[in-house]
């Protein structure tokens, strides 16, 4: 069984780096209080496997960030999405040439932007994969790629071995993203994160700078990898 695991692994993950996913983990779901807003517990006992996958932000737009979105990462960020999407597609139909069931989630579908809550929790899903961890901007955080990362999930039963948590330094004694945050909301841990002040603010640019989304991208370009456990403020 374990080789057959090990098997569906490697298929699933070369998929996705085929078409350009550049992290890729699976957890176990059972027992872990996961939800899926909109569907019933069942789908969780059905599906027990989660994987997550990311693609990393282009550098040349994140950098032209200063103190409100651009357009530019309005079409990154859009493009992102899309094709995280898509990454999601292919894997879904290859789980279910295998034989499995598979339940791609859309990588930016947002039910409450007042809460930030999408269908699924990306973010924790990539945590528990050992993508990276929760950082002081509320956001995944990887030691590859910072925070300039969008992610994806797909819930299957297929067999797959595991990836343990990620057990690295984390932030740190790293800052950079608290004192850029325009509104303040991002504090010393990242459970003090406060949504109403980060959602009001995006509201505020949307309607400003005409970008039709609530993003910012502001502690995201602040969140830069500067080797293990990023850098310092």
């Amino acid at each position: 069984m374990e080789g057959v695991q090990e098997e569906h692994y490697r298929r699933l993950a070369e998929e996705a780096k085929r078409w350009g996913a550049d992290l890729f983990g699976v957890t176990s779901l059972e027992g872990k209080g996961w939800k899926v807003l909109e569907l019933g517990e069942e789908v969780l006992e059905e599906l027990p496997f989660g994987i997550s996958i990311g693609i990393r932000l282009a550098e040349g737009v994140m950098e032209r960030i200063e103190d409100h979105p651009t357009l530019f990462y309005l079409h990154h960020y859009r493009q992102a999405n899309y094709i995280l999407d898509q990454i999601a597609f292919r894997v879904a139909k290859v789980i279910e040439d295998l034989g499995g069931k598979a339940l791609p989630i859309a990588a930016s579908q947002i039910v409450d932007w007042e809460h930030q809550r999408a269908h699924f929790d990306h973010k924790s899903l990539a945590q528990a994969c050992g993508l990276g961890w929760r950082g002081r901007n509320n956001l995944l955080v990887t030691p590859q790629f910072g925070a300039r990362v969008r992610l994806v999930s797909i819930l299957t039963d297929l067999p797959l071995r595991t990836d343990p948590p990620y057990e690295g330094p984390g932030c740190g004694d790293c800052r950079r993203c608290i004192p850029v945050c325009p509104v303040g909301a991002i504090k010393e841990r990242p459970e003090d994160f406060d949504h109403l002040k980060c959602f009001e603010k995006l509201k505020e640019f949307r309607k400003k700078y005409n970008v039709g989304q609530y993003i910012c991208g502001i502690c995201i370009k602040a969140c830069a990898p500067r080797g293990e456990g990023l850098g310092q403020v």
